[in-house]
């Protein structure tokens, strides 16, 4: 069986990024393993093996009170992401101004001469 089909290591992931979602909203104070274990009904174990997966990626870091958070890394691609969403929006904006202008000046009596 390939590792792209294994339930287990599906559930595993799925696991992991139960973690990770968890997380959210709390990246100045964290959750502690128990908060998390709680949370999502799991054992501290599986909670511990979540966490250590997370952080030797580079999307948690453990804070000095010993509770979990996201990562600066983590908090970086949302940030880019949130960079590429703008920058799109503001091209969408552009795209959209130039037809509205096309759309008034035929509005007005002009027309578009077909070539060829």
């Amino acid at each position: 069986m390939s590792k792209e089909n294994n339930p287990t290591t599906y559930r595993a992931g799925h696991k992991v990024l139960r973690v990770l979602a968890a997380l959210r909203g709390h990246t100045l104070d964290g959750l502690s393993n128990k908060q998390l274990s709680d949370a999502l009904n799991e054992s501290p174990s599986t909670i511990t093996h979540c966490l250590n997966t997370l952080e030797r990626e580079g999307f948690v870091q453990k804070l000095e009170t010993g509770r979990y958070a996201h990562s600066i890394a983590l908090l970086q691609i949302a940030q880019a992401h949130a960079n590429h969403v703008q920058r799109s929006q503001a091209r969408i904006n552009e795209i959209n101004s130039r037809v509205l202008a096309g759309a008034h000046w035929l509005d007005n009596g002009n027309t578009v001469e077909k070539s060829g």
